[in-house]
């Protein structure tokens, strides 16, 4: 199985988890870090049997990912 990076963001009501290069939408959320991340890996095996492994053959992989903050 590929590693991929997942993304998890904290908001006031719950956790959102998504994958970063993947083919197409996959999201998960719960109500702490640790379920949204359970929740996302769950919907990224579901998405990978609908699919096909193909969804995970992007031409430009990740190599990292930064969380940058501007003023606008």
């Amino acid at each position: 199985m590929k590693n991929l990076k997942i993304v998890v963001e904290k908001h006031p009501e719950c956790y959102i988890a998504y994958p970063l290069g993947i083919e197409g939408v996959v999201v998960g959320q719960g109500e702490s870090y640790e379920k949204a991340l359970e929740d996302v890996k769950s919907a990224i095996h579901f998405h990978i049997e609908t699919f096909g492994e193909e969804v995970l053959e992007t031409e430009t992989p990740v190599l990292e990912a930064f969380v940058a903050e501007t003023g606008m």
